[in-house]
């Protein structure tokens, strides 16, 4: 039996004009076709469902989203508040879901390294990317997924060679611009990292007005045997834009994947993040931080699949809520029959600084295994007020002392971002948004 929500938009009907005005090779037009059957049968998910239990998506499904087959024009001014300067490294800016070619740049990039817009590579019949496109990320089950799949249009290809070692970081700017009525926007990431290549890549996802809009992307990473590939998701929607993400990440064999979550926007957000280490000696790391305000619902969701013995993983969520925000985190670690010697390590912890703010977290083992470390924990909490006794005591106000113990603990996390550009922009946004309390 369905657990769908009915909702408000004509979907058939926009599926039915994007298949027209958006030709697919016929494997892949054959892959969005089943995926679209598959969101009809499984609707917009409920509070009914276990996994989205305290995550009401109604507001989503009720609004009459549009799915934008151009993207709307973006000035240079515009953009300039939206980026991550000082990356210098290449750039695709997309609006709506579209590449804005005028607005990007790939110079400086090194020999064996591709980025592309998704939209020109889907008629390489042949490439490596129709072959994989849609494949990691599963629609059975996922209704957000599926409803992406089903508008397979346009996003960005990232290839690295072979023994390639990219070393700036490669920015993908999205930004989801209404206008007057609300936008469906839904891009696509597909990373194709070579064996013993190294790639920084870098999304910021990011809109602007007060119109309703839904940014639901979708991003699958392959890491060849050896490759090391360090992720990092910005997200900066509008208040009232509503944020859906999904990530998954295939690691071969002594493949190195780290992704770092930050969520400071929006009015709904789930990130959802799925790492699958299928090769020996692999090694995975998932960090998070969230900010809450005002009536924010913040839902993170991970798991960690270890397929393969003589692998690592890591795993560190923390959030800082205020006013009525509420947050959602479940950390699944998967440790399968013949993944002997495994190492796994998770923590979520949660500052509340409102009576009225509120977390749900629920960390998960699934282990099949007996040769394996696994440890997991969970912390809600307050500031601690001998702390800030402390720091009154050396003549600090009380709004100085709350917002210099709550930007510590922000910037714990932030301390294990590696590239020195992205820290410093975190940083200086976080000082933005940090509540002021006292």
């Amino acid at each position: 039996m369905s657990q769908a929500v009915t909702a408000a938009p004509d979907y058939a009907g926009q599926f039915a004009a994007w298949s027209k005005a958006v030709p697919l090779p016929a494997s892949l037009a054959d892959l969005r076709t089943d995926a679209f059957h598959t969101f009809e049968q499984l609707g917009f998910p409920t509070t009914r469902l276990e996994e989205w239990r305290f995550t009401n998506v109604s507001p989503i499904a009720e609004t009459p989203f549009v799915a934008s087959e151009r993207a709307r024009s973006l000035s240079r001014d515009a953009l300039d508040q939206l980026h991550l300067p000082q990356l210098g490294g290449a750039e695709l800016v997309f609006v709506n879901g579209r590449l804005v070619p005028g607005l990007s740049s790939t110079d400086g990039l090194p020999e064996g390294v591709r980025v592309s817009g998704l939209a020109q590579r889907l008629g390489d019949q042949d490439g490596p990317v129709v072959e994989r496109v849609g494949r990691l990320a599963e629609v059975a089950g996922h209704a957000f997924t599926a409803l992406n799949t089903a508008f397979l249009g346009d996003g960005a290809v990232i290839e690295v060679d072979d023994g390639v070692v990219v070393q700036t970081p490669i920015h993908l700017l999205f930004v989801t611009d209404p206008g007057g009525a609300p936008v469906l926007s839904q891009p696509r990431v597909a990373v194709l990292a070579g064996a013993n290549s190294q790639v920084r890549l870098v999304e910021s996802h990011a809109g602007s007005g007060e119109v309703a809009y839904l940014n639901n992307a979708v991003s699958e990473v392959w890491a060849a045997d050896h490759a090391v590939v360090d992720h990092y998701s910005v997200v900066r929607e509008a208040d009232a834009g509503f944020h859906v993400g999904q990530l998954v990440a295939q690691l071969g064999r002594a493949s190195n994947f780290s992704s770092h979550a930050i969520t400071l926007g929006g009015a709904i957000v789930r990130n959802q993040a799925r790492v699958v280490l299928g090769g020996e000696g692999g090694e995975c790391t998932l960090n998070g931080l969230y900010l809450g305000t005002g009536r924010q619902l913040v839902d993170n969701q991970t798991t960690i699949d270890h397929a393969t013995p003589h692998c690592d993983s890591h795993e560190l969520y923390k959030g800082i809520l205020d006013g009525r925000s509420r947050a959602v985190f479940n950390g699944k670690i998967i440790v399968r029959l013949d993944a002997q010697k495994t190492d796994a390590k998770q923590s979520n912890k949660a500052l509340l600084l409102s009576e009225d703010a509120q977390v749900t977290t629920k960390p998960q083992l699934e282990i099949f295994a007996d040769d394996v470390k696994c440890t997991h924990g969970a912390t809600v909490g307050q500031l601690d007020e001998d702390a800030l006794f402390y720091l009154r005591s050396r003549a600090l106000s009380e709004t100085q002392a709350r917002q210099l113990l709550i930007h510590a603990f922000a910037a714990d996390l932030l301390s294990h971002i590696k590239v020195d550009a992205i820290r410093e922009q975190l940083d200086a946004l976080l000082l933005e948004r940090l509540p002021v309390v006292g």
